[in-house]
């Protein structure tokens, strides 16, 4: 499964302004997908459970810096940047990660 998504991982922290973060979760959604069409194997965008104004927004597998960046300053990402202004604070700062290790266990359901 690691070998499929690559080793580059693209992290970016949100957080909604008060009262926004349904707003948000909608209009960001499907930004965040968006990034498979730029060159990520996978993406993920998660939403606290603690803290509904935090979001999580990963794009894995990027080759190089340069495919994120055409994800990330490509017509439909700023277009959306634009109009979720107001709906989340700033800055926004992507950290790259490098994949070290990664498992996965397939869930069995109890009783079977």
């Amino acid at each position: 499964m690691a070998g499929e998504l690559g080793t580059n991982l693209v992290a970016l922290r949100w957080v909604a302004n008060p009262w926004r973060g349904d707003k948000f979760e909608a209009l960001w959604g499907e930004v965040a997908e968006a990034a498979l069409d730029y060159g990520a194997t996978a993406y993920a965008f998660f939403r606290s459970k603690e803290d509904q104004a935090v979001f999580i927004q990963l794009a894995f597998g990027f080759e190089s810096k340069l495919g994120w960046e055409r994800y990330w300053l490509s017509d439909e990402v700023s277009d959306a940047r634009a109009r979720a202004v107001g709906l989340f604070q700033v800055p926004i700062i992507p950290e790259w990660q490098r994949l070290v290790g990664f498992g996965s266990r397939a869930l069995v359901p109890v009783g079977e």
